[in-house]
């Protein structure tokens, strides 16, 4: 089969077109034909290595010290079609029009992948597309769409209370905003000036131009902040938040992981960073609010697999609007 291999850390053109073995699936597994892939920021950072000095070194030792193991292959998001099962496989079949997540394992850079019926600590789970989504569209879900939900439900998000997102118009803000509108949220998304007509065509009540004005000295106090890029300082966003307020970091920075704990034992503010853990019971939940209507997903931009160095270029570049998806063609796709 055809992967895209990663043999070393650094720019993009590290990634490589390459005939790899085609998995078979374990008693427990099964074999997806992927037909829609994704690239995400975190992918960039890990191809690149780019990560502050004190995950440098856990990354190194976890995937590989000097370069990456031998055929790594990157991504997380998939949809595609099942053609085989394990014989201990019993919720899914042969046929299933599926879409999910490799986890922390990643491999979903290729036209095949085996992955558990049911996900383990590593694993992202897989569960039935979405019947109104193409294949592209349904691999945006698992990465974007599950972390926003995890973090909101962390959050305890309550109908009437006032929500701003940090970094609105990527994979995980786009989803946050429909999701926090769901759940009776008055939203406000923060990000660039060529992001807000789409961020109030999904459903933001307010938006902010963080290229031209500052929301921690707008006066406005949001009863959650969820900051999806890492750049909300504790001590400038104090006046934004309400006393017994809710920190949602999805990728705090080193700065971030230091004043989280205080911030937790000198106030009554509460500090979320946990991570979200797999489970396909929330691709089930996802996939019944977009078969109804409550929420879709947002595609900036388009590759096939033998172009994903480019779609690494481009994401790399920042700026894209909600998802980068890479297209895998298959000789006898149906």
């Amino acid at each position: 089969m055809k992967a895209i291999v990663w043999t070393k850390y650094g720019p993009p053109d590290v990634l490589e077109l390459r005939e790899v073995e085609k998995p078979a699936p374990k008693d427990n597994e099964v074999l997806i034909r992927i037909y829609a892939t994704t690239v995400t920021a975190g992918d960039c950072e890990l191809r690149s290595l780019k990560f502050p000095i004190y995950l440098s070194l856990p990354m190194r030792l976890w995937r590989g010290f000097l370069k990456p193991r031998e055929n790594s292959i990157l991504g997380t998001e998939l949809a595609g079609e099942i053609e085989a099962v394990g014989k201990d496989v019993k919720r899914l079949k042969e046929g299933d029009q599926v879409f999910g997540s490799a986890g922390l394992d990643f491999g979903t850079n290729a036209e095949y992948i085996c992955l558990p019926e049911e996900p383990g600590e590593m694993d992202g789970g897989v569960a039935i597309k979405p019947a109104n989504m193409t294949y592209e569209e349904a691999a945006t879900v698992p990465f974007g769409g599950r972390d926003a939900l995890h973090f909101l439900r962390k959050g305890n998000i309550q109908s009437g209370q006032k929500i701003l997102i940090n970094g609105a118009g990527g994979s995980i803000g786009t989803f946050a905003i429909q999701l926090a509108k769901y759940f009776g949220a008055e939203v406000t998304g923060v990000d660039s000036t060529e992001k807000l007509d789409m961020l109030r065509s999904i459903g933001a009540d307010h938006v902010i131009d963080y290229t031209q004005d500052d929301f921690t000295k707008s006066g406005e106090v949001y009863d959650v902040i969820f900051d999806v890029v890492g750049t909300v300082s504790f001590s400038r966003s104090e006046r934004s938040i309400t006393q017994n307020g809710t920190y949602l970091l999805a990728n705090p920075l080193g700065s971030q992981m230091l004043r989280g704990p205080l911030t937790r034992m000198t106030s009554s503010k509460k500090v979320i960073m946990q991570t979200a853990s797999p489970s396909a019971q929330d691709l089930i939940f996802l996939r019944e609010l977009i078969e109804a209507g409550k929420i879709k997903t947002v595609i900036d931009r388009r590759y096939p697999l033998d172009q994903i160095a480019e779609a690494h270029r481009y994401v790399e570049k920042g700026g894209k609007k909600g998802n980068v998806v890479i297209t895998v063609e298959h000789n006898n796709k149906t």
